[in-house]
């Protein structure tokens, strides 16, 4: 029995990941003025990031069709695949994984099991990855969906936002500013605990920081670790430099994260994903 992965663009997986571990990604949409791009592939992060403040019209973000999802079964299954199991961002954030139950409820050449990572970039990442791993492996579908269902309840993504200002603009997640208010100077932290969007606010960026320490030290013992930003890298490592005693040994992503989330939080963001130990 050989099970194949597929996820979307938002996972934020690296790609020597992706490649190692014969992962599908299946690229969302930013939407640039009437101009179209596939995420992770037409456009760079660096580019994307260093104009969105000057966009006349803010992006907006789209989700593949069924079509791009039954291609990605068709792939896999040419590949081999017996069974696959599709891992997507969160449908409270986006309704990539209803069109992913679509496409796998009309697809007849394998089995294919849809599942609702509860989170969002690397956050979706780690599942993505331990699912891959698994079937590389040899485990059964009933094995990798448990180690699933205990990472997810295990994961906590959060990142500090410069400005309200792009939420604002975005539209998208407004459902992360209730209660939010509207100050000028207010440093907004979001937080993503097992399919659950929240948030939290503070006045200035030496609080926005301590406050991601405290979140940080209430999910120790950590087993996975990994360091969230947006065009942002230089202060994500002094942050890194900060909470290293608290970090595992293993190695540590650093990802920008896609312009898909960034385009709602705006560039000079700075987080992390945690998976807390058994």
């Amino acid at each position: 029995m050989t099970i194949k992965i597929v996820t979307d663009s938002t996972c934020d997986l690296p790609k020597e990941i992706i490649k190692s571990l014969d992962i599908m990604v299946i690229p969302l949409f930013i939407n640039i003025g009437d101009q179209g791009y596939l995420d992770g592939i037409d456009i760079s992060r660096q580019e994307f990031y260093s104009n969105l403040a000057t966009y006349p019209i803010h992006p907006t973000t789209g989700t593949p069709g069924i079509a791009a999802f039954t291609q990605a079964f068709e792939r896999q299954v040419e590949d081999g695949a017996d069974e696959i199991i599709s891992i997507h961002i969160s449908e409270k954030l986006s309704a990539t994984i209803g069109v992913a139950r679509t496409a796998a409820r009309n697809f007849q050449r394998a089995k294919v099991t849809v599942r609702d990572s509860g989170q969002l970039s690397i956050g979706t990442g780690f599942q993505v990855e331990l699912a891959a791993r698994m079937a590389k492996d040899g485990k059964t579908t009933a094995e990798i969906l448990s180690a699933l269902d205990s990472m997810r309840s295990r994961t906590f993504v959060t990142a500090r936002l410069d400005t309200l200002e792009f939420l604002r603009r975005s539209g998208r997640m407004n459902r992360f500013m209730t209660g939010l208010g509207s100050l000028i100077k207010l440093k907004p932290i979001l937080t993503m605990k097992d399919g659950q969007p929240g948030s939290d606010k503070v006045r200035t960026s030496i609080r926005a920081e301590k406050r991601l320490i405290t979140l940080l030290e209430k999910h120790i013992p950590i087993e996975r670790f990994a360091l969230l930003h947006t065009n942002a890298y230089k202060k994500a490592e002094e942050f890194k430099k900060k909470i290293a005693e608290h970090l595992p040994d293993e190695e540590i992503f650093s990802m920008d994260i896609t312009p898909v989330i960034g385009a709602h939080l705006g560039p000079g963001a700075v987080g992390y994903a945690i998976v807390t130990k058994v």
